[in-house]
């Protein structure tokens, strides 16, 4: 059967349901490949979310400004840009296990120096380290899903495993709040060096190699410098990164700013934030799945992401109004964000699925690199302007995502819209 074929923002035509000759398929993933992957991708939301409650005690133990602690997600988001810049080429050489598994090791290595970082400069530089070895299972996650499987099928598939890792956002701060009852925040990266371990041996036990040697990208460093370059070429597929980039630094934006926002000028308890963070990141999880498995098979995806968008850009209007104008405290704030949420739901997974339907499998792990350094770089510069000035301020953070979402429209309305796709996959295989 013929593969996705590329029209609009790369919208794809699907097979049916059976297996091409390369091994990939049109039929609904299985409950093991999404259990192990779906673990893999959320080792990157629960490193960056599990010790956000316990930031201001951070700031405290080792004497430094609270914006300052914001470097260590900065600079974990910079580590998971560069890590997946990597590993995804790397992935494309030299086969999904090899590179995963080394970044497992590494991850579970870096988060020991977390736990006993005496000084901010050496945990900041422990968190770099640790975003880049743990970003393997995030771009490795995509690349997996553009070897198995295509069109609706792949965008199920990351529906799937999105359920799980959307899980970790939502469970992270909770866990996160309450292990900060029973120990300090050393304690959480000691959760996230058990959780590194575990995962490392289920990779290596349990994850198939899922890109056969015939099918393996043999260019070297010039090679895969020439398949980036053709991909950025490709008009759609440029809107698409970045338009996932400046959602993703939207979202960026409401993780690293809510925090301090939420405990500092509503005055929340940590636990109360914990479950404030849940309640919105169930509305990401929620939406996600609604998209993957119902909106999809109803609706173009241009179509979805005008939806989705528009949802954005009126989460912001609405965060900037409650907080700069009418002043309406939490029960205005709170509405607002389950609304953004919500709209990453569709925006982020129908990027992702349009942009890897428009590279051929041995491109993949390139092109799931150049999608998720685009959201890292975009997230790590956006962190800490809700912040700037010192102080936390609300109206800040909400002109932030504001700006992210309208960014992003216009990105997905200028690049993606003109029309049919140049061939992006003999761009991508030049080389």
């Amino acid at each position: 059967m013929p593969g996705p074929t590329a029209g609009p923002a790369g919208e794809t035509s699907t097979a049916s349901t059976t297996r091409t000759g390369s091994g990939r398929t049109g039929t609904a993933p299985g409950r093991a490949t999404v259990a192990v992957l779906g673990g893999l991708v959320a080792l990157g939301p629960l490193t960056t979310d599990l010790y956000l409650p316990g930031l201001p005690t951070i700031a405290g133990d080792l004497a430094v400004e609270p914006a300052a602690v914001q470097l260590t997600l900065t600079f974990s988001m910079f580590g998971v840009a560069a890590g997946q810049l990597i590993l995804g080429p790397l992935s494309d050489r030299f086969g999904r296990r090899p590179p995963l598994l080394v970044g497992l090791v590494v991850y579970t290595v870096a988060s020991v120096v977390c736990v006993f970082a005496p000084t901010l400069p050496v945990l900041v530089a422990a968190r770099f380290v640790q975003g880049a070895a743990g970003a393997a299972g995030l771009v490795i996650g995509r690349a997996v899903a553009r070897d198995r499987f295509q069109g609706i099928a792949m965008l199920r598939f990351l529906a799937s495993v999105s359920l799980i890792s959307g899980l970790a956002p939502i469970l992270a701060p909770l866990v996160g709040a309450q292990l900060l009852r029973v120990t300090s925040w050393r304690g959480t990266f000691g959760a996230l060096t058990a959780l590194g371990l575990l995962l490392s041996l289920v990779a290596f036990a349990a994850l198939r190699e899922t890109l056969p040697p015939a099918d393996r990208h043999r260019g070297g460093l010039a090679g895969t410098l020439r398949t980036m370059g053709g991909l950025l070429g490709n008009l759609p597929f440029l809107g698409l990164v970045l338009t996932s980039a400046f959602a993703f630094g939207s979202l960026f934006g409401y993780i690293s700013g809510s925090s301090v926002v939420l405990q500092h000028v509503y005055h929340v308890s940590p636990q109360t934030y914990s479950l404030l963070f849940g309640v919105n990141s169930l509305a990401i999880v929620a939406v996600t799945q609604l998209n993957g498995r119902v909106l999809a098979r109803r609706y173009t995806p241009g179509a979805l992401m005008l939806a989705g968008l528009g949802a954005a850009i009126a989460a912001g209007v609405a965060l900037l109004l409650v907080t700069a104008v009418w002043d309406f405290g939490l029960p205005g704030v709170c509405p607002a964000l389950f609304v953004l949420m919500g709209s990453l739901g569709v925006i982020l997974p129908n990027t992702a699925a349009q942009a890897l339907s428009l590279v051929p499998p041995q491109a993949a792990g390139s092109a799931s690199a150049l999608l998720g350094t685009g959201n890292f770089v975009c997230g790590a510069v956006v962190a800490p302007l809700s912040s700037l000035g010192g102080s936390p301020s609300a109206v800040l953070l909400a002109t932030v995502v504001l700006v992210c979402a309208l960014l992003a429209a216009v990105c997905y309305l200028a690049l993606c819209r003109r029309g049919p796709a140049p061939d992006a996959a003999a761009a991508a295989s030049a080389g």
